[in-house]
């Protein structure tokens, strides 16, 4: 169950991460550290996500967050780059990464490739200009190499 201050906390973060030229992938809150943290994934759209983008993110958001007083209690605040290994999701992440090499984690063996394609039935995968397809039901897990 994700934490009710999410949906609140998300329009807000994705309108400031805008204005910088970013994009967020995701807020968590972990409630169970002391005090409380609240992450937020980010991606530069224009380049590497970089330390600056980050800086710029948590000044920019940290602001806004404390002008709103949206969060009751102490909490420090995490923005972070989605790094070299990332999982893909939502569908935004399968057209953003098309083109990119993903390592495909099945029930039973591996795939490694550049991503082509996704649909609700196939993930398809171009390994050497070949056309793999591979049946979401046989997918646990695609993540970028």
């Amino acid at each position: 169950m994700s934490h009710p201050l999410i949906p609140q906390i998300s329009p807000i973060a994705e309108t400031v991460a805008a204005s910088l030229g970013l994009e967020v992938l995701e807020v968590y809150i972990y409630t169970h550290k002391s005090p409380a943290v609240v992450r937020v994934d980010i991606r530069n759209l224009n380049a590497h996500t970089g330390l600056d983008d980050c800086e710029q993110m948590s000044r920019a958001l940290e602001t806004e967050l404390d002008r709103l007083e949206l969060i009751p209690h102490a909490y420090v605040l995490e923005i972070s780059s989605p790094g070299t290994t990332r999982t893909l999701v939502s569908d935004r992440e399968f057209i953003a990464f098309r083109g990119f090499k993903v390592n495909v984690t099945g029930h039973t063996q591996t795939w490694q490739g550049q991503l082509v394609n996704r649909s609700p039935d196939l993930l398809v995968l171009s390994q050497k200009g070949k056309l793999l397809q591979i049946p979401w039901t046989e997918i646990a897990k695609v993540e970028l190499v």
